[in-house]
């Protein structure tokens, strides 16, 4: 199929994209365009202008603030996955971006076109979350930060604004003790996640002093597991407990798993036990 017809703007700066999303209402940012484009083919989105940000060296690459990561919206899922950076302070991010799609993807695709495009099967929206990251926006009344729990609102729906543009991402570092990890159950054509889980494990003295779990695909939003963290939290962290704990899955997900073709809620719900166990374990191992 083809896109509907619509007026085509480059902007050459952030600043730049935020004037014409003021002068072009209902306007789309094009960034990668791995998300957007098949959204237009399929007719699912009919704005009347795309703005393509895709030059704006501006929001680009990972630099290092403090103990942790600023991931320019720009940036590759290739380039995020090949950080040495961020495989040695936010593990799980790396692992997810290193797994969305094929190398064609990965390459041309971006980590901000992909949170604000929201899709429940994505990988990195559940990552983002688990590891507390900050999500920078700018638009015409100045800049605002949201953490990643209160962006993601349902499917495919972001707190952005239609006249703000998503510049960066903040990422805490891990802490002394802390380590993350991502596990997924690949769709077999799409590699979109059926199942994603990205666990946050703090280690102090042997014992489970902080957890954070989160899980997408299953999902319309990301959504964090509270029972399998009140699980793990204040106890050693053997593979039993682990496995005991990610048992608490299909009840923590309650009425809000979603289904598709190729797996229904029901199904979703019965084995996503086997993902949560799976980032836990690699996590607590990480953590040791």
């Amino acid at each position: 199929m083809f896109a509907p017809e619509f007026d085509y703007y480059r902007a050459g700066s952030v600043a730049e994209a935020g004037k014409l999303l003021a002068e072009n209402p209902g306007a789309k940012i094009l960034a990668g365009g791995h998300s957007l484009i098949p959204i237009l083919k399929l007719r699912l989105a009919e704005p009347p202008a795309l703005i393509d940000i895709g030059r704006v060296a501006e929001i680009k690459g990972v630099s290092t603030r403090g103990d942790g990561l600023r991931i320019g919206a720009l940036t590759t899922h290739a380039d995020i996955a090949a950080s040495a950076d961020v495989q040695q302070r936010a593990a799980a991010l790396a692992e997810a971006a290193g797994l969305i799609g094929d190398p064609a993807v990965r390459n041309r695709g971006t980590i901000g076109g992909n949170v604000a495009h929201a899709d429940p099967a994505s990988d990195l929206p559940q990552v983002l979350l688990a590891l507390g990251a900050t999500i920078h926006l700018v638009g015409p009344n100045g800049e605002r930060s949201l953490a990643a729990q209160d962006f993601f609102e349902e499917v495919m729906t972001t707190a952005i604004l239609e006249d703000e543009v998503l510049t960066y991402i903040d990422v805490p570092g891990a802490k002394t003790g802390q380590a993350s990890a991502y596990a997924k159950f690949p769709h077999p054509a799409s590699r979109y996640a059926v199942i994603g889980c990205a666990a946050s494990i703090t280690l102090a003295n042997g014992t489970c002093s902080e957890a954070v779990v989160a899980v997408g695909g299953l999902t319309g939003k990301p959504t964090r597991l509270g029972a399998v963290e009140e699980a793990l939290v204040g106890k050693a962290l053997t593979d039993e407990v682990v496995a005991e704990a990610s048992r608490a899955t299909a009840g923590a997900l309650g009425d809000e798993a979603i289904g598709d073709v190729f797996a229904s809620a029901e199904y979703r719900k019965a084995v996503a036990h086997v993902w949560v166990r799976q980032a836990v374990s690699a996590a607590v191992a990480r953590a040791q």
